[in-house]
C-alpha cells in the first residue's frame, strides 16, 4: 500500500496568444490547464495504485486560483488534492525545497512528475526534489511496470533502458504510448464538491529573479523563387545562408 504523489502545474494553454503588455507577459485573459506533460504522471500514478494499492495526492503550488488544476486531477481519479499556498513568484530552488518540505510531511513514498513544465521547460524538478529528499530518481520515462518493486522504461543511447528503480523515488514523465484517461460525470461532480487541503510553508527567498519578457524577433520574409535557372541559387543559399546543405 503506498503513498502516492503526483505533482501537477497550472500552466497557460498551449494553443494560447501569448501577449507582452511593457515588460511582463499578459496572462490576465489567458486559459490555465495541467501542464500537459503532468497528465502522463497523473495517468502513471494512478496506474500504480491500482497495481499496488494505496492513495495517490495531487500536490501542487501557487495561490487559490491553482485550485482548479488540482480540481481536475480529482476528476480524473485521484484520492486527495493539495496545494502549497503562496501568490509570489519564486525560483526553482525556493519552490523545489517547498516542495520536498511537504512530500516529506505527508509521508510520501514515491512521486510522479512531468519531465517539464510547459511555461518553463525547464525539466528540474523531478532531480531537484530527489536530490533534496535523498531518494532515487530517474527522467523521461515513458513506461513504468509495477511488479516486484519499481520498473521504468527511458530512452537512452541507441534505444530504450529498462531501469530497476528503489523507492522512495521521484519518477518523471514523458508521454511514450500512454493513453491518458479521461474524467467521467462523476468524477467531475466529485472534483465540484472536493476539498482542497492548503498548507503554509515558509518559502526560501529567491535568487533568480525575471527582469523582463519580451517576443522573440520577427523572422525575416521568406524567399520565392521559380524556374530551373533559379536552382544554383537556391542551392548557394541553402548552403551558405541556411547551413543545410
Amino acid at each position: 500500500m503506498s503513498n502516492i504523489v503526483v505533482l501537477v502545474k497550472q500552466v497557460p494553454d498551449t494553443n494560447a496568444k501569448i501577449v507582452v503588455s511593457g515588460d511582463r507577459v499578459d496572462l490576465s485573459a489567458v486559459k490555465k490547464v495541467m501542464s500537459p506533460y503532468d497528465e502522463f504522471a497523473v495517468e502513471t500514478a494512478l496506474k500504480h495504485r491500482e497495481a499496488n494499492g494505496g492513495e495517490v495526492t495531487a500536490l501542487t503550488l501557487g495561490g487559490a486560483g491553482a485550485d482548479k488544476v488540482l480540481k481536475d486531477a480529482k476528476a480524473i481519479g485521484v484520492d486527495h488534492i493539495v496545494r502549497i499556498d503562496t501568490e509570489d513568484e519564486h525560483d526553482s530552488n525556493a519552490l523545489q525545497s517547498a516542495l520536498a518540505t511537504v512530500l516529506t510531511e505527508i509521508g510520501a513514498e514515491v512521486v510522479y512528475c512531468g519531465k517539464s513544465a510547459a511555461d518553463t521547460g525547464a525539466g528540474s524538478t523531478g532531480p531537484g526534489i530527489a536530490e533534496r529528499l535523498g531518494w532515487a530518481s530517474v527522467s523521461n520515462v515513458i513506461s513504468v511496470a509495477f511488479e516486484n518493486g519499481l520498473t521504468v522504461v527511458a530512452p537512452s543511447e541507441g534505444g530504450n533502458a529498462r531501469i530497476s528503480v528503489p523507492l522512495p523515488a521521484v519518477v518523471s514523465c514523458d508521454k511514450g504510448d500512454m493513453k491518458v484517461r479521461k474524467p467521467n460525470v462523476k468524477g467531475i461532480m466529485q472534483a465540484k464538491k472536493a476539498k482542497v487541503e492548503v498548507k503554509t510553508v515558509a518559502m526560501q527567498g529567491s535568487t533568480v529573479s525575471v527582469v523582463a519578457h519580451s517576443m522573440p524577433p520577427a523572422k525575416p520574409a521568406g524567399k520565392s523563387y521559380e524556374g530551373g535557372a533559379a536552382a544554383a541559387e537556391v542551392a548557394r543559399l541553402l548552403r551558405d545562408e541556411a547551413n543545410v546543405i
